[in-house]
């Protein structure tokens, strides 16, 4: 009996041992970040002059749940500043300028960069921006990695540089009126986009809510999604509420938010009179029959 007495201690251990090794990280379906707290990360084409900040992907803690998007993030040149060359064999990029004035290098080509301004970058090209300037020139990159299973054509000698302001709004099938589009970036297949050349990225736009306007929430079921809140303030729709569809969360300029595949997304912008919210937003596909579940 005594022997029985001494070894019930060691009972409640035991099964708070084995509680603990059954935890397991849930992945999150979604993510948030806020730019401005965001803190600087060295990556290949870091320089002196040239700053990154990873808001999702490269460079992010949680970058593995990430899949094509290889890196989304905050480039800032120094006045007169550089960043390094880059080339890569199976990923895409766009540049979308948020401030400042700059130098799109591209083989022999120069163009010139102002806010704004977006282009597309296809595998195989070197590439570099610089700043042109006395004031500090804002990027944003994007890095979409292309799966084996795509096959990439040779990248073209020209490169376009084309102006958000010089774009028509218009509505989109399936989404009501409070909110305009302009369609910036699509697919090589496409011809509705303002350049059509990508590989995996379905879509880069830019959303103009009306006061109090949607988008409707909703998901893609083989595409990840990024928003970018440019300017204003409303709800965003990321993942599930309390009827396990719509969750809504507070979101303002600087906001970004990164959705897996069928994941709800959405954004309502605030009702007050006059309220502007614009928002970039940028969605890939994933080829998910390449992978096991």
């Amino acid at each position: 009996m005594l022997m029985i007495l001494k070894t019930l201690p060691a009972l409640p251990l035991l099964v708070a041992a084995t509680l603990l090794a059954q935890e397991r990280t849930v992945e999150p379906t979604w993510l948030h970040r806020s730019v401005s707290s965001l803190a600087e990360a060295r990556i290949d084409v870091s320089t002196s002059t040239c700053h990154y900040k990873p808001i999702f992907g490269e460079g992010d803690p949680q970058r593995r749940i990430l899949r094509n998007v290889f890196r989304f993030g905050q480039l800032t040149l120094d006045p007169r500043g550089s960043c390094n060359p880059s080339l890569y064999p199976r990923r895409e990029e766009i540049y979308f300028v948020q401030a400042g004035k700059g130098v799109l290098h591209y083989g022999d080509k120069t163009p010139a960069l102002r806010k704004n301004d977006f282009t597309y970058l296809p595998p195989g090209a070197k590439h570099w921006t610089s700043n042109s300037s006395e004031e500090a020139l804002t990027v944003i990159l994007m890095s979409f990695d292309i799966p084996e299973s795509i096959t990439i054509g040779t990248p073209e000698g020209q490169v376009r540089v084309v102006n958000v302001d010089d774009l028509k709004e218009e509505t989109v099938q399936g989404h009501p009126t409070s909110v305009l589009y302009k369609l910036m970036i699509g697919p090589r297949t496409g011809k509705r986009d303002a350049i059509d050349a990508a590989y995996v990225v379905t879509s880069l736009f830019w959303m103009n809510f009306a006061p109090g306007g949607t988008n409707f929430p909703h998901h893609h079921e083989s595409a990840e999604e990024i928003y970018l809140v440019i300017e204003g303030q409303g709800e965003m729709v990321a993942g599930g509420g309390m009827n396990g569809v719509e969750g809504r969360h507070p979101a303002q300029a600087g906001d970004a938010y990164y959705f897996r595949p069928n994941c709800t997304v959405g954004f309502y912008n605030q009702i007050t009179p006059g309220a502007k919210a614009h928002i970039l937003a940028v969605r890939s596909r994933v080829l998910l029959n390449e992978e096991v579940d």
